[in-house]
């Protein structure tokens, strides 16, 4: 069955679908992103412990730096992990539902692929031939 051949029931299912994968495509980047963040927080915060609590410290605020206080820095690092766990925890769960949907997806597309026009939707007819040619 060809492209052009294929039913438009099928073809909203595929676009369905294809939809799916693109947002599970951009949650997986987005917990990439998340993951290398929490990494370089928890590197920076390491490091910041490291430091002796008289020295100086800075943070980045754009282009520049800003004298800050070590514990100020390390509360703000620390509540930094918590957001991107908190964050990553929500993206699991949104792929989670998504590789279900898709499951379901590719089911439902299977099925109708094999029962053919029997299994489209109710409200939409089946191809019938023009008598006129």
């Amino acid at each position: 069955m060809s492209a052009g051949q294929m039913p438009p029931w099928l073809q909203e299912q595929l676009m369905k679908m294809q939809q799916s994968q693109q947002n599970l495509q951009s949650i997986m980047t987005q917990k990439q992103h998340l993951d290398m963040e929490k990494a370089e927080t928890e590197k920076a915060l390491e490091e910041l412990r490291k430091v002796a609590d008289g020295d100086a410290v800075f943070k980045q605020a754009g282009t520049i730096l800003i004298q800050s206080k070590k514990q100020e820095l390390i509360d703000e690092l620390e509540e930094r992990i918590e957001l991107t766990k908190t964050r990553s925890t929500v993206l699991e769960k949104q792929e989670t539902r998504l590789k279900e949907t898709l499951k379901e997806q590719e089911i439902k597309i299977t099925e109708m692929m094999k029962g053919g026009s029997a299994n489209a939707p109710r409200n939409i007819p089946p191809p019938v031939d023009n008598p006129r040619k």
